[in-house]
């Protein structure tokens, strides 16, 4: 196994350590900004010891950060966009704004690079686009980190795509995995024999069968888990035979947590959340940032050798807001009705259209089964919603592990 630099393999306990010690630091620090002052009240530094103690800290969700920006333009009073450090200013879709710090690989992708096959040499055909948004600059600043001369293609233009492709002959592609279809299938069409023989993919879905598409013409391909927020949170990984590890290795120097929809509090290893990530950096620090994805925690060592946190990858979006006669619901309902009764152990509201009316049911696992205890969680239920539902409790274990709180059936 070749990895990117010996932080990769170190003990899992030394790099924890480090982790924790960096993020007492950080609150330290934040705890005098604006920003946080009110999120890290009453939070001690040298108390956070652990990954569990962050539970303290209440999740930075993006509805949130919107708000902040709103109010103290341009980032919430997190960064100034003429402060130290900040290279470049982007917008992001839904009012979102995220500056750029003037660090090599500032945005942590030149890792996921690497573990793709990437090396120093190798031309990259980078597809994301440059317009405002932080895309094409975030895998092009890990390209060039490796030593890889990048064509900045942006998407679209096919044909001026293919023309790049037949000049500069890049061995490597980023971008979305459909749009590379769509160039293959076109080099193919062109009666030309195309140089890409490695890609990292984001931005989209992967299905199996695309993948096997594209690795059956030559290309192997792996994915990086990244946002416009906080740049390469994970990436896939390959045995010393090349064969792909299942789940994402979670990058260096970030603290990644998965918690129940609409609360702070960590969901056990394997359980479905949202993705929680905490980034300690002096141009832009992000504490406990809910990027409102869903994943899940991987139990046991990487085949690949990587000793870091593994998840499965992007599983859907965690924001299932929904309206309820009209009314809406939020996740954040849900967990309050969870924390009324310990006794239940996993819950799911489920909306549902009966007789021309909005209907909705809280399934509940529970070893509880009393009817003073469902006329207890109805009667929650009714408060913390403002709309009546029905109960179903049923036995520990039967809810699917899918990290849906709100279900609508509709």
């Amino acid at each position: 196994m070749t990895t990117y630099d010996r932080l990769e393999t170190r003990d899992p306990a030394s790099r924890e350590r480090a982790l924790m010690r960096s993020l007492r630091e950080a609150v330290e620090t934040l705890g005098r900004k604006k920003a946080f002052r009110g999120r890290l009240r009453g939070v001690e530094p040298k108390s956070l010891k652990v990954r569990a103690d962050l539970a303290r800290i209440p999740v930075l969700r993006k509805s949130d950060l919107g708000a902040l920006q709103a109010a103290e333009p341009p980032f919430g009073g997190i960064a100034a966009a003429g402060g130290a450090g900040v290279g470049r200013l982007f917008s992001s879709p839904g009012g979102i704004f995220e500056p750029e710090g003037k660090g090599d690989d500032w945005w942590g992708t030149a890792r996921a690079l690497h573990a793709a096959g990437f090396r120093r040499g190798d031309v990259v055909l980078n597809t994301f686009s440059y317009n405002m948004t932080p895309g094409g600059f975030i895998l092009d600043a890990g390209a060039r980190a490796l030593g890889c001369p990048v064509i900045p293609a942006g998407p679209g233009a096919k044909d001026q795509q293919l023309e790049l492709i037949a000049h500069f002959r890049p061995a490597g592609y980023t971008g979305t995995p459909d749009f590379l279809k769509i160039l293959l299938d076109a080099v193919a069409e062109a009666g030309r024999e195309a140089s890409i023989r490695k890609a990292l993919v984001s931005g989209a879905a992967l299905p199996p069968s695309l993948r096997a598409d594209l690795e059956g013409r030559g290309v192997v391909v792996r994915q990086a888990y990244a946002t416009a927020d906080l740049g390469c949170i994970a990436y896939e990984t390959s045995t010393v035979a090349g064969e792909l590890v299942q789940g994402m290795t979670v990058n260096e120097g970030l603290i990644v947590e998965i918690v129940r929809p609409g609360s702070d509090e960590a969901v056990p290893d394997g359980e479905v959340g949202e993705v929680v990530v905490t980034r300690v950096d002096p141009v832009y620090p992000l504490i406990r940032f809910g990027t409102g994805d869903l994943s899940a925690v991987l139990e046991g060592p990487s085949p690949c050798g990587r000793t870091n946190l593994r998840i499965k990858g992007w599983m859907g979006r965690a924001d299932q807001r929904t309206k309820v006669k009209g009314m809406f619901v939020d996740p954040v309902q849900v967990d309050r009705i969870l924390k009324a009764h310990p006794e239940i152990l996993r819950a799911r509201l489920v909306v549902t259209r009966v007789g021309e009316q909005d209907e909705m049911t809280l399934e509940a696992e529970t070893r509880e089964c009393s009817t003073a205890f469902t006329e207890a969680v109805s009667a929650t239920l009714a408060t913390a919603t403002r709309l009546r539902g029905r109960i179903a409790l049923v036995a520990p274990g039967q809810l699917p592990n899918d990290g849906r709180i709100i279900v609508d059936a509709r």
